[in-house]
């Protein structure tokens, strides 16, 4: 029994000297200001979903002023979130990165119109406030299936005020945050979510250099692996994420982020497409074509000689399967 307890005691005294796993560090950059849309994310945090895959992972909100993709090959990001048309614009313009992920399986664009349109089609000829932005990446496909023109476009300033003002205006906006904004407002808005017509981008991609593909293939994988299990997770129960979300954005409401979480569901935004067989986060060849070929056909990636195949790649997102 001496024996025992002295074994104990000797026990109690080393295993603190047992050096901890070494986590490897790495920083994720958003695409903006910590808020539904990145519920995943936070969950894997929140549940110490990426220690368990031996990470240590910072997440940097992302805001108006900030680029991610020029931070990510400045080297103060390690994971940027991007999107396909944005990572085929930047490769054009020579920077070394490629996607090896993609959060939301369909696009949440939306075009927002006052009730009584039943279909884009009625919006042909009529005004819709647009962003800068849109002329690289939905515009154009407005333009080719509908027969959209510029001389429809009105500035769009990222507020809702102008719709609610005027009846015959539309605008663009996320399916997760602006019509949450416009019903507040007292009106019901019809929504048309265009990856459900067909637009094929993917979005919230997770965009990395070149060379880390290969260099720290195995730190992406336990990142992206670690980041679809958090997904699952937020898409059952956001309350944890939700927590850390306010905790970085407190101007964040509890309203707007339950609204988010329940139209992510709605649209199968994460969910949807390929992810149901191949699972949360997956790419897939054919997605790609289709999409390289939309930016080609619309101007958007202009250099008929270069390779756009080098935006991505599944060499890191093959190996994870975390079903919905």
């Amino acid at each position: 029994m001496r024996h025992a307890r002295w074994l104990i005691l000797l026990c109690a005294l080393v295993s603190p000297l047992v050096p901890a796993q070494k986590l490897d560090k790495l920083v994720f950059g958003t695409n903006w200001l910590a808020e539904a849309e990145h519920g995943g994310f936070y969950e894997a945090l929140a549940d110490g979903l990426y220690r368990e895959h031996g990470l240590d992972v910072t997440i940097r909100m992302g805001g108006p002023q900030v680029n991610p993709l020029q931070l990510l090959v400045a080297g103060q990001l390690d994971v940027a979130m991007g999107d396909d048309l944005q990572t085929l614009g930047a490769l054009e313009q020579g920077l070394p990165i490629t996607t090896i992920a993609a959060t939301f399986q369909k696009n949440p664009t939306v075009i927002i119109a006052h009730p009584g349109v039943h279909s884009l089609a009625d919006l042909k000829g009529k005004p819709i406030a647009v962003g800068a932005v849109s002329n690289t990446t939905f515009w154009p496909w407005l333009e080719q299936k509908y027969g959209f023109t510029d001389a429809q476009k009105r500035p769009y300033a990222f507020s809702v005020q102008p719709f609610l003002a005027d009846p015959a205006l539309s605008q663009q906006g996320y399916v997760t945050s602006e019509p949450f904004s416009i019903e507040k407002a007292g009106i019901k808005p019809v929504v048309f979510l265009l990856a459900d017509d067909g637009y094929s981008p993917y979005a919230e991609t997770l965009v990395v250099r070149n060379e880390d593909v290969k260099r720290r293939a195995d730190v992406l994988r336990r990142f992206v692996a670690a980041s679809a299990e958090g997904w699952k997770r937020y898409l059952a129960d956001p309350a944890r994420a939700h927590a850390l979300i306010k905790r970085d954005n407190p101007q964040m409401s509890d309203a707007l982020l339950d609204y988010g979480h329940r139209k992510l569901k709605e649209y199968a935004i994460v969910t949807g497409g390929d992810a149901q067989r191949l699972g949360l986060l997956t790419m897939t060849d054919a997605r790609w074509k289709r999409t390289i070929d939309f930016a080609r056909g619309a101007g958007i990636a202009a250099k008929p000689s270069f390779d756009h195949r080098a935006a991505y790649t599944l060499d890191i997102v093959k190996d994870v399967k975390v079903l919905p």
